[in-house]
């Protein structure tokens, strides 16, 4: 019995973090909606600067929880450049952890609030999130024949105009690496045969549409390219096999000792233009991530497995970041709940929200 209520107890360390992140939610969407509703006759600049500064707050206080509280250690390969740049950041994807790490490397550089995302157009739906990754900069797309390119194209050209700082996070695989899901595997492995490409292990044959029409959009805007490969350490089994990353629930209860994330900072001169050409590129960058991974898990010396080649720093990340969001929006959320009138909006603001978000992102992308 003692056994079974450790286990229990371990379990549940997710509970609290879940329940901080999505308990503050409404308190932070009142305050953007305030700011939103104040700014409406302002510049399209000024309520950007604004918006994302409270991102920052908010994504400030979310790795606090996958950071501080968990203790896992950030390992990174290659060259971050410490100062902010207008980016596309380009990685393969394997599960819902993979958003977090786009925000650990964008905080270490100073622009969390600049991060944005592609998203699968389902996404939208989500309560209160939806909605505000809307309007945060987040541009929803459809896979394959029903990819929108104009409407894609129209919301980061608005970015651009509103001069809005561009942390732009896309996963060209369109969906997540699942060793559990052979199918999906051998589908995208037959894909590439086909198409006379290289047949990729660890990760699955690249989409080049979204990354193309961002990368063609945005030519002047950009300063660079970001081509990051993760592994999170622990994911073999005791065969040695490659098993299903970490959902955030499991990374909330400390199952990931260690992340390890390679960076390649790419200059926009060196990626062809014409989407035939820039298809191919896309190809060979994954190419390179997959024999990163090829060491990493199936290295046959096992020295030189669960990291990757070259030099890493353990990037630590300091409370000063993280523990003073944590406090604001925790605080505030209190307030609200310990009046009847705080905890009367509170739940409206969860209600109202999210039916005025689907409603809108159902009319507006």
């Amino acid at each position: 019995m003692l056994l079974s209520l450790v286990l229990h107890t371990y379990s549940m360390r997710y509970v609290l973090p879940a329940a901080v992140m999505m308990g503050t939610a409404p308190t932070y969407m009142l305050a953007w909606g305030a700011w939103r509703l104040l700014s409406a006759v302002l510049p399209a600049r000024f309520y950007r600067e604004v918006d994302d500064r409270l991102y920052t707050i908010y994504q400030s206080m979310v790795l606090f929880f996958f950071e501080n509280y968990t203790g896992v250690q950030v390992i990174i390969y290659g060259d971050l450049p410490k100062n902010k740049e207008n980016v596309i950041y380009l990685a393969n994807h394997q599960c819902t952890v993979d958003w977090i790490i786009a925000d650990m490397l964008a905080i270490r550089q100073n622009a969390l609030g600049h991060v944005r995302y592609v998203l699968k157009d389902g996404l939208k739906w989500l309560p209160l999130y939806g909605w505000y990754f809307s309007q945060h900069g987040g541009v929803y797309v459809k896979r394959s024949a029903k990819f929108n390119e104009k409407e894609m194209r129209e919301k980061l050209r608005a970015q651009m105009k509103a001069e809005t700082p561009m942390y732009l996070v896309i996963f060209p695989e369109g969906t997540r690496y699942n060793p559990e899901i052979p199918k999906v595997i051998a589908d995208s492995q037959s894909f590439a045969e086909k198409e006379g490409l290289a047949i990729l292990k660890h990760v699955l044959t690249p989409r080049v549409k979204a990354t193309h029409v961002a990368i063609d959009t945005m030519k002047d805007y950009l300063h660079a390219v970001y081509d990051v490969t993760v592994a999170y350490e622990g994911t073999v089994d005791h065969k040695g096999q490659r098993k299903l990353a970490p959902s955030m629930t499991e990374f909330l209860c400390k199952e990931c000792p260690r992340v390890h994330i390679f960076i390649d900072r790419i200059d926009l001169k060196d990626i062809p233009e014409e989407q035939m050409y820039m298809r191919r590129w896309l190809h060979e960058r994954f190419e390179i991530k997959d024999k990163l991974l090829i060491e990493f898990y199936d290295a046959k010396d096992s020295k030189r497995r669960n990291k990757f080649p070259g030099k890493s720093v353990h990037s630590k990340l300091s409370l000063k970041k993280t523990l003073p969001s944590l406090l604001f929006l925790g605080g505030l959320t209190a307030s609200m709940l310990l009046t009847e009138s705080g905890r009367k909006l509170y739940v409206k603001t969860w209600i109202y929200g999210t039916l005025i978000g689907c409603l809108w992102v159902s009319i507006k992308p």
